[in-house]
C-alpha cells in the first residue's frame, strides 16, 4: 500500500509537469501552474512590492532604466515583447529582479555596482534571462513535486513509526532537498541567466565585455561569501572566467548591432 501511494503521486506530479527545453538546451520540468498564472502572480508580487517599498530616483535616473530595459527588450523572442513595467526603488541594496508578465524591479543601490549603461544593461538583460527561460516555472514545479513527496514520505513514516518519526523525516528530508535538489538548480538557472543576459546585451547593442566589469563590481561590494556549494550563485571567479570567455565570443556579435544601428544612448 505505501509504495503504491508513493508510484500514484510520482505518477501524478509527472503528469502534471511536461519536460521542455530551456534557450541554452537544458532540460526542463516545467508546467505545474500555467502562463496565464504565472504572469498572474508575477503582476501581484510586483504590485506589492510598489506598495511596500518607496519607489525613488530622479526623473533622469528613471528614464535611464527605461531606456535599458527597451533597448534589451526588443531583442526577445515575440511572445516576450510586450511592454515590460519598470519600478526604481529607493533602496541602497544592489538588487534587481525580473517576474513573469513583464515586471521589472530596480533598486537604486544597482547604481553602485553598474556604473555605465552597458553594466545596467548586464543586470537586466541576466533579470529577464531567468523569465524567458521559464525559471519560476521550473522552480514552482520543482518545489510543488518536493513537497508533495515530503508529506508522502512523511505520513508513511509516521504511520509505522509513529508521529515523532514522521516530523523528524519532514525536517530532514526539507534540508536535503534544498541542499542536493532546490540549490543545485538554482545555480543552474543563475548559469543559464549569465548566458542569455550576455547575449542579449550585445545584440542590443551593449558591449558584452562590461558584464566582466559588473560582476567584479558585484564582487568588490559582496567581499567574502561562504562556500560555492551552498550558494545559489556560481562560484564568483568561474563566473568571471565564463563570462570573459563568451565575451570574446560575443564581440562580433556587439559589432554586428552597433552596424545595424542598435546603439543604446540611455546617459
Amino acid at each position: 500500500m505505501k509504495q503504491l501511494l508513493l508510484a500514484t503521486a510520482i505518477a501524478t506530479l509527472v503528469t502534471a509537469c511536461a519536460t521542455a527545453t530551456s534557450p541554452t538546451g537544458r532540460t526542463q520540468r516545467v508546467g505545474a501552474v500555467s502562463q496565464a498564472e504565472l504572469n498572474r502572480l508575477g503582476a501581484e508580487a510586483f504590485a506589492q512590492a510598489k506598495a511596500s517599498n518607496r519607489q525613488g530616483g530622479d526623473a533622469r535616473q528613471n528614464a535611464y532604466v527605461r531606456c535599458v530595459v527597451d533597448a534589451v527588450t526588443r531583442q526577445l523572442p515575440s511572445e516576450w515583447q510586450a511592454q515590460w513595467d519598470v519600478a526604481l526603488f529607493a533602496d541602497e541594496s544592489p538588487n534587481a529582479f525580473a517576474l513573469p508578465g513583464g515586471k521589472v524591479g530596480i533598486n537604486t543601490g544597482i547604481f553602485k555596482v553598474a556604473r555605465n549603461q552597458d553594466q545596467l544593461a548586464a543586470v537586466i538583460a541576466h533579470e529577464i534571462g531567468h523569465v524567458v527561460s521559464r525559471h519560476h516555472d521550473e522552480r514552482i514545479t520543482r518545489q510543488l513535486g518536493t513537497q508533495t513527496l515530503l508529506g508522502i514520505g512523511s505520513a508513511i513514516l509516521g504511520s509505522q513509526y509513529g508521529e515523532g518519526a514522521a516530523q523528524a523525516a519532514n525536517q530532514l528530508g526539507g534540508a536535503a532537498a534544498q541542499g542536493l535538489f532546490l540549490l543545485p538548480n538554482n545555480r543552474a538557472q543563475e548559469s543559464e541567466a549569465d548566458i542569455l543576459g550576455q547575449q542579449l546585451m550585445a545584440r542590443a547593442g551593449f558591449d558584452p565585455r562590461q558584464a566582466v566589469n559588473l560582476w567584479e563590481n558585484m564582487i568588490d561590494v559582496g567581499g567574502a561569501r561562504g562556500p560555492a556549494f551552498l550558494s545559489t550563485h556560481p562560484d564568483p571567479r568561474e563566473r568571471l572566467d565564463e563570462l570573459r570567455n563568451r565575451a570574446t565570443e560575443l564581440t562580433p556579435v556587439h559589432q554586428q548591432a552597433r552596424a545595424s544601428g542598435r546603439a543604446p544612448n540611455c546617459g
